[in-house]
């Protein structure tokens, strides 16, 4: 079945709260990237991340860019989201591998380290984007996550993100919710999602039992707490294309393109996103110096 996300509000409104399945975005990441385990789980919990946060405050064609950067092994995450549900991303170092944490889990702080940022810029379509920015609090993300919502944002909120990787470094599911505290909730339904959260098992946990989205949000509210109000498919989407590659070139001093012509006899561009590879020959090098200098 597709991935997909379902927005819901939880005790009449006093919170709003989304979950996603995003097994398959998350498998496509790895397969892209060739991620190892505490890559797959570090990138993959990222890409759940910028799909529940793009949901929840991007509209029409908005756009975010999510980038955690720590002082662990895997370097930076990057991670493009918009409001139609796709992510793409990739990680600077993909083949992480650590031991176990000391709960017997991909140790993700281990792989993304405690000392570092997490940004989150946002283009809705205004003069300038706007960009939040907050130290990593734990490098687990889930964590990094509330508390960048909470402090950039000034909207109290609980993030649950989860990918379980197969031994084989192969994904066997990934997905997350996102609680967000609607003004005038009231301490009792504060206090009841404390304690249901301090109970519930992982994401992926609960995925690989058979539960649903719609399941997650039930057994963090019970049934008839819980009103759904959409559902939507996610998925990975690059967007690259040679003539993307070909515009960004174009931007480049003319010397650059005439040195790539000379020496190299064309230029190879590679997309971060998806790995793929456009060759350019050196014809096409020439046309692209020319339309340049006719714009």
């Amino acid at each position: 079945m597709s991935d997909y996300l379902v927005k819901s509000l939880a005790y009449d409104g006093q919170l709003r709260a989304y979950a996603v399945d995003a097994t398959q975005t998350v498998r496509q990441a790895q397969e892209y990237h060739d991620t190892w385990s505490a890559a797959s789980a570090a990138l993959g919990r990222t890409l759940v991340a910028t799909l529940l946060l793009s949901e929840a405050s991007l509209k029409g064609e908005g756009k975010m860019t999510v980038k955690v950067n720590g002082d662990g092994p895997l370097g930076a995450i990057v991670v493009d989201g918009n409001a139609n549900g796709t992510v793409k991303g990739y990680v600077q170092h993909s083949h992480i591998h650590l031991p176990l944490n000391d709960k017997h889990k991909i140790d993700v702080k281990g792989a993304v380290g405690t000392t570092g940022f997490l940004s989150v810029t946002k283009d809705l379509g205004l003069k300038e984007p706007f960009t939040g920015q907050v130290p990593l609090v734990s490098g687990e993300l889930g964590e990094d996550f509330t508390y960048y919502l909470a402090k950039s944002e000034q909207i109290p909120s609980a993030v649950g993100l989860s990918v379980f990787v197969n031994d084989d470094n192969t994904i066997q599911t990934a997905g997350g919710f996102l609680i967000q505290v609607m003004p005038g909730a009231t301490d009792e339904v504060l206090t009841k999602l404390e304690e249901r959260l301090k109970d519930l098992p992982l994401v992926s946990e609960m995925m690989r039992e058979g539960l649903t989205p719609e399941d997650i949000l039930v057994k963090l509210f019970d049934e008839e707490n819980v009103e759904i109000l959409d559902k939507k498919p996610v998925a990975y989407e690059c967007d690259c294309s040679k003539d993307r590659f070909a515009q960004a070139m174009a931007s480049l001093p003319e010397a650059n393109i005439e040195e790539m012509i000379k020496e190299d006899h064309g230029a190879t561009a590679l997309c971060h996103f998806c790995n793929r590879e456009y060759h350019f020959s050196e014809d096409e090098l020439r046309e692209i110096v020319k339309n340049a200098k006719e714009k």
